[in-house]
């Protein structure tokens, strides 16, 4: 069995715990060797709503990308992703990066253009996987966050899962503005 190092981006801006917590212990029973980043709050990008908790997460997948997607639509689903009352995105999963992956795969654009354009995302890749390469830009997540200039506010939050807390104490209190 093949397995493919794979980073994901979630995020929740209702019921934002109960919500992230639970696509995690999906995600744990998909990836092998599964870890979380810091978990991240951060004003809206691009709906009006309130603050998100964002955070990313790496695994290996056993399972091939078109597979792994459809997983991550139920993951979603389950947390009322696609209910037509919902109010807001309680859970969104997106595949960030799969192995060293370039290209449009059945709709699936491959690295995702939101890992340069959202601190929410590289912020969070930068200390999760700080020398993993990105595949286009040929340079390290440590080096892409040290480099860019979002206009984006964000700062470490507490959070806990599993009885870990994911968010270090000595990054909170650091922030974007």
């Amino acid at each position: 069995m093949s397995l493919t190092p794979v980073l994901l981006g979630l995020g929740s801006n209702i019921e934002r715990e109960t919500h992230l917590c639970a696509g995690l212990d999906a995600l744990a029973e998909v990836l092998v060797d599964m870890r979380c980043s810091p978990v991240f709050e951060s004003e809206p990008v691009g709906i009006k709503s309130g603050p998100f908790f964002n955070l990313v997460v790496s695994g290996l997948s056993a399972l091939p990308l078109g597979e792994l997607d459809r997983r991550l639509k139920f993951i979603e689903a389950d947390n009322g992703r696609y209910a037509p009352d919902r109010k807001g995105l309680p859970l969104d999963i997106d595949v960030l990066m799969f192995g060293d992956l370039v290209g449009n795969f059945d709709g699936l654009i491959l690295p995702r253009a939101e890992i340069l354009k959202n601190a929410f995302v590289l912020w969070p890749l930068s200390l999760l996987v700080p020398e993993t390469v990105h595949p286009v830009q040929q340079q390290c997540f440590r080096q892409l966050w040290q480099a860019a200039q979002i206009d984006q506010r964000l700062w470490p939050a507490p959070f806990t899962w599993r009885g870990h807390a994911l968010t270090p104490p000595d990054l909170l209190g650091a922030s974007v503005q």
